[in-house]
């Protein structure tokens, strides 16, 4: 299962409409690509279609998708929003990662 909070999910559903998608139609994709400082970075990214390998998961209004390469390392994992002075912007909360960086946008497992 994965999570998404309610400031992010409200922050997602205003830049899908932004962006001209719906949350009815569209998917959030939650994946992990090689890279980063940690040496595995998140990607968040919005989709129109689910490809067979993709797993959905239903979390409120939202539909998320996590391709099955992905899926390991997220499972459990919580997107968080915060626009605060201190920093502005998606991050995620990770109860499989063993260490990460100091921005937050990598991980290692």
């Amino acid at each position: 299962m994965v999570f998404i909070s309610d400031q992010a999910k409200n922050k997602l559903i205003s830049i899908m409409k932004e962006e001209g998608l719906s949350n009815d139609l569209s998917f959030v994709r939650f994946g992990v690509k090689n890279g980063g400082c940690s040496g595995l970075s998140y990607e968040l990214t919005f989709d129109k279609k689910k490809k067979k390998e993709d797993k959905l998961f239903n979390y409120e209004e939202m539909k998320i998708l996590v391709d099955e390469n992905s899926f390991p390392y997220l499972v459990g994992i919580t997107l968080e929003y915060s626009g605060g002075l201190n920093g502005k912007g998606f991050y995620f909360k990770n109860p499989n990662a063993k260490h990460t960086c100091g921005c937050g946008k990598s991980f290692s497992s």
